[in-house]
């Protein structure tokens, strides 16, 4: 399982890279290999405010459809085009193309420092293995 150092992961093993004022959200390692293969991926538009904490989109795969939480507050700017045709990215390269939305951050929203660290994520992983 891979946990790169430099981003954020959220208990419900997204993970985030934040670049200024935008957070680039995904799915962890952890998450696709749980899911198996992915073969529908659902974001918001951009333009739809979410909230962290709560479900904005689904990913469903060969096993199942699961809920994609919002970690941080703020507006959708962009949806990973590439994952409507192919939802697979999500599997070959969840820390890459498989990404799923950008989120501007909300000025007075939880900001990064509320996610988890990699080791924090890592740790989460290994006590519910």
């Amino acid at each position: 399982m891979t946990v790169p150092e430099e981003l954020r992961y959220t208990a419900e093993h997204e993970w985030v890279a934040i670049n200024g004022s935008v957070a680039s959200v995904g799915v962890t390692d952890y998450a696709q290999n749980a899911l198996g293969d992915v073969v529908y991926v659902s974001v918001p538009a951009p333009g739809t405010a979410v909230t962290a904490g709560e479900p904005c989109g689904e990913v469903e795969s060969t096993k199942s459809v699961s809920d994609i939480f919002s970690p941080v507050d703020g507006e959708v700017i962009e949806a990973n085009p590439e994952i409507e045709e192919d939802p697979g990215l999500v599997n070959s390269d969840p820390y890459g193309a498989g990404w799923l939305l950008r989120i501007r951050l909300a000025d007075d929203g939880p900001g990064p420092d509320s996610l988890l660290t990699a080791e924090q994520y890592a740790a989460l992983v290994k006590e519910a293995e």
